[in-house]
């Protein structure tokens, strides 16, 4: 079964908004455990402009299921990395600027690059996946760089699921078989919603976890959150 790792950043953002500790990301992490979710994801950013470097401390030993950090390799989020030893890590390609995650790896450009950062995780057994999108090539050379999984970057999924769902999610289906092939497990996430996340779960083999917070927190304004994480659960079982 496809386990769910909710990503809290819109918590952070909301609290941040006012600042203070409204909402308490700890205790809303805790929450979602609670309420079914079998993972955490953080994505802490260099400006801290939602998730901040000591929510990952707080958070690394209060998690008890899955702690998945993600972020784009710069030295500062290595050295949080190892600090707060997680279950996984993700690498993603975002520039500091970057609003959101919007695209995957090169990992032929990136090769030499993905797999020094991937090592030294490793060596401190913490489990690395990196963002790609469908490109077998961008998978093929994930399995270069050492990297444990992958994480199928699925906004062009939601994007065009809309108007042809089987088209859409073809190429993810392609990939995610290639990279069982290749001995990688495979996560997904982006813009995975109520409205497309059955389907795609249905569709996508071996698909091992998603990674979703923007609508699952937005939907948790509509339908409270305890509801929200059993909804996005029943998508996947």
């Amino acid at each position: 079964m496809t386990r769910l790792s909710v990503n809290i950043n819109k918590i952070a953002t909301l609290r941040n908004a006012r600042g203070g500790n409204t909402p308490n990301v700890c205790k809303m992490a805790l929450d979602c455990e609670r309420f079914g979710a079998e993972g955490i994801t953080v994505h802490p950013r260099p400006d801290e402009r939602h998730i901040r470097y000591q929510d990952v401390m707080d958070l690394k030993d209060l998690v008890t299921t899955e702690f998945n950090i993600e972020g784009y390799p710069t030295e500062d989020f290595i050295d949080l990395v190892l600090k707060a030893k997680p279950a996984q890590v993700t690498l993603v390609p975002d520039p500091p600027e970057a609003i959101t995650s919007n695209a995957g790896w090169d990992t032929v450009a990136n090769k030499d690059f993905l797999i020094e950062v991937i090592n030294r995780f490793k060596a401190a057994n913490i489990r690395t996946s990196i963002f790609v999108d469908t490109n077998l090539k961008n998978v093929e050379g994930a399995k270069a760089t050492g990297t444990d999984r992958i994480e199928l970057y699925t906004e062009p999924f939601a994007d065009n699921y809309p108007n042809n769902p089987e088209e859409a999610v073809r190429p993810f289906a392609i990939a995610a078989e290639k990279a069982h092939k290749l001995g990688l497990g495979v996560n997904a996430g982006h813009d995975l919603s109520l409205e497309n996340l059955k389907f795609f779960n249905e569709n996508v083999p071996n698909l091992a976890e998603v990674s979703i917070g923007h609508a699952l927190v937005a939907d948790a304004l509509y339908f409270g959150m305890e509801n929200t994480v059993q909804m996005y659960l029943r998508c996947l079982k």
